[in-house]
């Protein structure tokens, strides 16, 4: 038996009253969780200052703050700087989220891996011992069809649950707006569920975070 968080349609900080394309200005991202019966469970909202959202755009780093319906702070996501100038497949240059419950407790860390074909992330503990995987599919840019991250055990044998980014038509290519559905099974470790929820993150903002055009310098 397993749970589903229906996870999230990712609004802009001004709740979808203007249009981004009319913007031409990066703002804080908005998300919604809501569980299998389409009841709100928690608002994520992002803390990044306007210069870094608007230089580094979709590479930015960011902090991410989840809020329970009483608006207490419960977890805290991090994502630092990444420079993308070097090799693809040096270290330094990969992603990695950390992931805090309570706020300022660190209980483990989202770290992606090269891959030639596919994403393919580790999840690791407070010590950085990898715990699971997640395996993205051979592209996440298809139209028509939903893009599932498997999360697997170690061993790659053990199907552990997945991340899975909806396909919702033209709203998909066109909108500022993403669906996720999270799912894992109920008897999971409350760690590891927070970890698969926070992988969900990075995973949006590296493969379906769209930035608003900007306007030409000529």
């Amino acid at each position: 038996m397993d749970a589903r968080t229906n996870f999230y349609a990712k609004l802009p900080s001004w709740s979808g009253i203007l249009n981004p394309v009319m913007t031409h200005f990066e703002t804080n991202n908005k998300y919604d969780i809501k569980n299998n019966l389409d009841q709100m469970i928690y608002i994520v909202t992002e803390d990044t200052d306007d210069f870094t959202r608007n230089a580094y755009r979709t590479l930015r780093p960011f902090v991410l703050r989840v809020t329970d319906y009483m608006g207490r702070e419960i977890m805290t996501m991090q994502r630092p700087f990444r420079c993308t100038c070097c090799c693809f497949c040096c270290p330094s240059t990969r992603q990695e989220l950390e992931v805090q419950c309570p706020p300022g407790v660190t209980i483990g860390f989202v770290m992606e891996h090269w891959n030639l074909c596919r994403a393919v992330y580790s999840i690791q503990n407070e010590k950085k011992e990898n715990v699971m995987r997640v395996r993205g599919p051979c592209s996440t840019y298809g139209c028509g069809s939903d893009s599932v991250f498997e999360v697997k055990s170690l061993d790659g044998v053990s199907d552990i649950g997945n991340i899975i980014r909806k396909w919702n038509g033209l709203m998909s290519s066109m909108g500022d707006a993403d669906h996720f559905d999270i799912h894992f099974p109920l008897d999971l470790d409350v760690k590891m569920k927070a970890m698969i929820f926070g992988a969900c993150f990075l995973i949006d903002f590296m493969y379906f975070e769209r930035s608003p055009p900007q306007h030409s310098s000529r």
